[in-house]
């Protein structure tokens, strides 16, 4: 036996202890939220939400990038949160159960808010899709802009050429119909309607200012066309009409409008740049850059043509005015204004027909020739010929007409040997 307090005795006595295991940290677990707790966050996220995507509404009117960008953001971060409690209620309810009306209701609830959540999720796509759209419209804009920019740098320097200021291509930009018009027969007819309408419109002013002045209407239509019998005495206004025309499109067929220019080998293009620059400014604002240009030039030469010295003294009681245009000036009486507007109209039309290749070209017919509707239009609607007079004669060309290719615009006539129906 060995003695008590041997090695060999302490080993076989620790051998014969009990080990009794020391207590392990508890692991601490996340506390599940109760579903009352659940549902409000789950509403306050659906409110904030709401708000996000109100504000996603408002930046596209009017159409802000920035602010759409940060809108989405918010949008985005908002719905992630809606998805992180979805998953998380997931997880600890893999089969809900409802035990209760009380529970019930709670899953009610819960599988709404899921479904408005859905709903939020397929607007949020849509609007990403509108954004994408929108950012392609801007890119395809700013592209525009830029060749936009490039052809009014180009204009501008023609212009320039043409003694025509800088301002004036300043003020295509804000034109949206400068850079669209494209160059065909539709835009022609319709330049020619407005110039006719254009000497319609100028007739009436001087017609009723030589009506105050105390002309005799009936002997100045006879001096201008004598031996025409018209249907009824208002139609004598087509007299004056027509005798303006002609003084306006003399010299229509040359290619500078029998106005002296240095440069005549002018190509197509450049004549459309020009009809374009003029059709959308103030005929004033031109003459007042340079009042010494081609179109002050031909607006001076046309007025003294068109406006007879004696006419005009009788209007004005002196000549200062006509001498003031003579001396290279352009007044701003409003009746040198209207005449302003329909010299800028008949010289628009001309640098239209230059701009076809081949140009557009001018037609007349004479006093007697017999009526064609395929190249002539009675000024006078809803006439018949009267009897025995088959073949009605033009008694007047008010308007010329114009070839395009193929195509014809027809002049306008007055007719001899019709009536009117009223």
């Amino acid at each position: 036996m060995l003695p008590t307090g041997s090695k060999e005795n302490q080993i076989r006595e620790s051998n014969n202890q009990k080990v009794h295991p020391q207590p392990m940290e508890e692991v601490t677990r996340p506390v599940q939220e109760t579903p009352e707790a659940l549902v409000s966050k789950i509403f306050s996220n659906i409110s904030s939400l709401k708000s996000a995507y109100v504000q996603l509404q408002a930046a596209h009117t009017p159409y802000d990038p920035d602010k759409i960008e940060a809108a989405d953001k918010l949008v985005i971060s908002e719905l992630k949160n809606l998805s992180e409690l979805k998953h998380s209620y997931r997880e600890n309810n893999p089969k809900p159960v409802s035990t209760s009306p009380q529970d019930s209701r709670l899953v009610s609830e819960i599988q709404e808010q899921q479904n408005l959540l859905k709903t939020y999720e397929v607007m949020v796509k849509k609007f990403q899709t509108q954004l994408q759209t929108k950012d392609s419209e801007m890119s395809q804009l700013q592209q525009q802009i830029q060749e936009s920019n490039q052809k009014r740098m180009k204009l501008e320097k023609k212009l320039k050429l043409k003694g025509l200021s800088a301002k004036v291509s300043e003020d295509l930009e804000d034109r949206n119909e400068f850079f669209s018009l494209e160059l065909n027969s539709d835009l022609f007819t319709t330049s020619a309607e407005a110039s006719y309408k254009a000497i319609h419109d100028f007739s009436k002013p001087l017609i009723n200012m030589m009506k105050a002045a105390g002309w005799d209407l009936d002997a100045a239509a006879t001096s201008v066309e004598p031996s025409v019998v018209y249907a009824k005495r208002a139609h004598k206004k087509y007299a004056f009409e027509s005798l303006i025309c002609q003084r306006m499109f003399s010299g229509f067929q040359d290619k500078n409008f029998s106005v002296e220019s240095e440069n005549l080998s002018v190509s197509n293009e450049s004549f459309f740049h020009q009809f374009l620059a003029i059709r959308v400014v103030d005929p004033l604002d031109i003459l007042s850059q340079n009042a010494d240009s081609i179109f002050g030039k031909f607006c001076r030469s046309k007025y003294l043509a068109v406006v007879h010295p004696k006419m005009e003294a009788s209007f004005f009681g002196n000549l200062d005015q006509r001498n003031h245009v003579m001396s290279g000036g352009h007044p701003r009486t409003p009746f040198y204004q209207a005449f302003l507007k329909l010299a800028k109209s008949i010289w628009l039309l001309h640098k239209l027909a230059y701009s076809f290749d081949p140009k557009v070209k001018v037609f007349q017919v004479k006093r007697g020739s017999e009526f064609s509707d395929v190249y002539m239009e009675s000024v006078v609607k809803n006439v018949v010929v009267e009897l025995g007079d088959q073949n009605p004669k033009v008694g007047l060309m008010v308007m010329p007409g114009f070839r395009i290719g193929g195509s014809v615009i027809q002049c306008r006539v007055y007719l001899l040997g019709v009536k009117c129906i009223d």
